[in-house]
């Protein structure tokens, strides 16, 4: 589940795009939100609406019910509640759920609905902080894609190493050893430095090199560990890989990242 903030009002936001109809109507009666929710589904509008939205987005939708509702929508003695409308025509665009984040939720396009009848100005700072969630949850997507795609490629690194690199009958501590003159290979020419000498140089920070990697080295490293897997495959020395390495790092950030932080990049 997550939280957005909307005019001092906390909204919660759960299975991506299903917003809490409770959070928004507390905007306009914190005291009894669900009695808003059932003067809104008192509406014809709002029946018409949910009955067409549903139309298109559920093969299941109950047609024939929903025209019964319709029909009685606007009389003074028609009442319906989320749960009523759920399970008479079996809609899946409200949603009501029970216990401690319960509360009647609906599919965004419906909460904007809801939202507008409830107040313009609230409905346009919904969507704005809706549409600012769903980009946080992007970047966060794209840097966990980046990190899983560097662990994959690691897998295959290290396996490169062990098969082409490690003669047998070593101690472990032997294999650790080269392993991680393996790993500082990648990290000097990266990085310009080995993780020990990282360490060193930052005995505050916690965690590696890598740990504090940015999005366009993380991607760098990703290549530079299946190009090195590719070279320890071809026997080629590693003094040679580690300076093909470099030469391959610098290419690939100069045109991930901007001229200026090229010449830093460069300087080290």
């Amino acid at each position: 589940m997550a939280k957005i903030q909307v005019l001092d009002t906390e909204i919660s936001v759960v299975q991506d795009e299903y917003i809490s109809l409770t959070d928004i109507a507390k905007y306009k009666n914190p005291q009894d939100a669900n009695e808003i929710i059932r003067n809104w589904l008192r509406n014809r509008n709002t029946i018409e609406f949910l009955g067409i939205w549903e139309k298109i987005h559920n093969d299941n939708f109950k047609p024939v019910e929903f025209d019964g509702f319709r029909k009685e929508a606007g009389l003074n003695s028609f009442t319906l509640s989320t749960q009523k409308w759920v399970e008479t025509t079996n809609a899946i665009g409200l949603v009501a759920k029970s216990g401690r984040y319960g509360g009647t939720y609906a599919h965004k396009d419906i909460a904007f609905e809801f939202a507008a009848w409830i107040s313009v100005e609230f409905k346009i700072y919904l969507i704005k902080e809706f549409q600012r969630l769903k980009e946080e949850e992007q970047k966060q997507l794209g840097w966990d894609i980046k990190r899983n795609l560097t662990k994959i490629n690691y897998r295959i690194h290290t396996d490169a190493i062990k098969e082409n690199l490690i003669p047998k009958q070593l101690v472990q501590a032997q294999i650790s050893y080269v392993y991680a003159s393996e790993a500082d290979i990648l990290n000097v020419a990266l990085f310009g430095m080995t993780a020990k000498q990282w360490s060193e140089a930052n005995p505050n920070l916690k965690g590696n090199i890598r740990d504090y990697a940015d999005v366009y080295q993380l991607v760098c490293l990703a290549n530079l560990e299946s190009l090195n897997a590719h070279f320890i495959n071809e026997n080629i020395p590693q003094e040679q890989r580690i300076k093909k390495l470099n030469e391959l790092a610098i290419k690939q950030m100069s045109i991930l990242i901007s001229d200026s932080n090229m010449k830093k990049l460069e300087n080290k």
